[in-house]
């Protein structure tokens, strides 16, 4: 069996994948379930001493200031379950959910949450069994972490709200009866616990910064077609050049691009038919180099936020000490969404610049739009039209969350990340590239075909044979939207990568 062991401290990015995506299986670590033990019993201990700590003996957000006795300590916790619960708009995809509640149970597992040991691991058993919180995707502010949307996951656990089980949508109570699972009461701290985190922001941003790792490749290997397809000047992938400028991406970039057209026929040399290329083909490594550099950067905040403690209280066990601080505050994963969207709008921009000099006839010495009876057929006008259209969305949705900021609970919250929208926009920015790339795929393989039997390059003669599988040459006009999705799911699958990579090695 396929599974994932969390201890709070080791989850990757390909572990949420595998989990969220391929149904992993999820089991917690001995010293995971040890640890979650000794913060449950100092919890208790301050309960029991009707001690006043926040969120375990008191309200919350302006509300930290009231104490709540002992006997309505429960109703305190399911209270805020049922009020947090204020998500709208579109259901998140299962994938999401799975990692949210992933994320979740990996932060609680770290010993610092006070949670019931019997609870995080119904959390558990919830990804295992299947039983999908119906979550929805708007209402959090990315400070305070994401409550309402981990809210919609909580209530399915105390037998409220709803759930598919075996793609069946059912009450939370008979969602969990039908996977042989009971509904919890919750205890002291524990409501807060499971809701005060950063875990939907960073669901997303996993999901998202695995797509983009993949489509950074991807867009290298279609961009190769591209050179090959307007006979591209190779000179300006030398490696001197690049070590003299020695951004990381822009150097991988230049060296996959080397790699992916050795042995093509297609390309030429600096003078041999022009001195020099547009920039959309002599620049590719410092644009696409750009956005691997950025990427990097963002995968790493994403993998120190999934193995970190983020609701609040702190509970410090060694220390018999509850802290109250603010690492629900989603800013570093806020900035991080911001960039990663900003840095792949740009792949789609350049890759739709290098779609026009396909299809445009004054840029080019191939048949007008990609298509031998211009007038009667129409080629790949309309494509392009598309392309451009998803990049000009993505200048719009590539505008920055994290710059805005509305005070809540009565100003005690006065300054939050939005976070979430950061992720949520990244995440639809990465599918538009996906298309626009699909586009572009289509029609460098178009215009390859227009050159006749010439050789490819290692990398390239892969991909091109890889989509005439799919998508034969486009004699005459035909729908189109239909070939478009057919080279998109090659791209966005991950296949186009893994069998590039099977035939020429890794791509960096």
């Amino acid at each position: 069996m396929n599974k994932v062991i969390i201890d709070g401290n080791s989850l990757t990015i390909e572990d949420v994948v595998n989990v969220a995506r391929n149904g992993y299986f999820v089991e917690l670590s001995d010293e995971a379930k040890e640890r979650v033990k000794k913060a449950r019993n100092l919890v208790d201990k301050f309960v029991e001493d009707e001690k006043v700590e926040y969120g375990i003996t008191t309200g919350f957000g302006k509300f930290a200031d009231v104490v709540i006795s002992k006997e309505d300590a429960k109703k305190l916790q399911r209270n805020l379950i049922v009020s947090h619960a204020c998500a709208v708009g579109n259901e998140f995809d299962t994938e999401i959910v799975r990692a949210i509640m992933l994320l979740r149970a990996n932060a609680l597992a770290k010993g610092y949450s006070g949670v019931r040991l019997s609870t995080l691991q119904m959390l558990v058993d919830m990804l295992n069994r299947k039983v999908h919180p119906v979550i929805y995707e708007k209402g959090s502010l990315g400070a305070s972490g994401d409550l309402a949307p981990l809210s919609h996951m909580v209530l399915v656990m105390i037998g409220e709200g709803e759930a598919y089980y075996n793609g069946e949508r059912l009450s939370g109570k008979e969602a969990l009866h039908k996977a042989g699972m009971e509904p919890i009461e919750l205890v002291e701290k524990e409501g807060l616990a499971l809701i005060n985190g950063t875990q939907v922001m960073t669901a997303i941003g996993a999901l998202a910064v695995y797509d983009a790792m993949n489509l950074l490749k991807a867009s290298d290997i279609i961009a190769a077609m591209t050179v090959e397809a307007l006979r591209g000047i190779t000179d300006a992938y030398y490696h001197r050049v690049h070590e003299v400028r020695p951004q990381k991406g822009q150097l991988k970039c230049a060296k996959n691009l080397l790699k992916l057209l050795e042995g093509s026929s297609l390309t030429t040399r600096q003078g041999q038919l022009r001195v020099q290329d547009a920039y959309t083909l002599r620049c590719i490594p410092q644009i696409h180099g750009a956005s691997k550099d950025a990427l990097e950067y963002v995968k790493k905040v994403i993998e120190i936020e999934i193995n970190s403690a983020t609701d609040n209280p702190l509970i410090f066990e060694d220390e018999m000490k509850v802290v109250s601080g603010g690492n629900f505050h989603g800013q570093p994963v806020a900035l991080a969404m911001d960039f990663l969207g900003i840095a792949m709008s740009e792949i789609a921009n350049v890759s739709e610049r290098r779609i026009e000099r396909l299809v445009n006839y004054q840029l080019n010495d191939l048949p007008a739009f990609l298509t031998k009876n211009g007038g009667l057929n129409s080629g790949f006008m309309i494509a392009q039209y598309t392309a451009a259209s998803l990049v000009s969305e993505n200048k719009v949705l590539a505008h920055p969350a994290s710059v805005d900021s509305i005070p809540s609970s009565a100003n005690q919250e006065d300054h939050v990340s939005m976070g979430t929208i950061a992720a949520r926009k990244a995440r639809n920015i990465i599918y538009n590239v996906s298309r626009v790339l699909g586009i572009e795929y289509l029609a460098a393989a178009q215009a390859i075909d227009f050159r006749g039997n010439a050789k490819l390059g290692n990398g390239t003669e892969v991909a091109y044979k890889l989509i005439r599988k799919e998508v034969e040459h486009l004699d005459e006009d035909r729908i189109m939207y239909i070939d478009i999705n057919k080279a998109s799911k090659i791209v966005d699958s991950g296949l186009l990568v893994k069998e590039v990579e099977k035939a020429i090695g890794k791509l960096e």
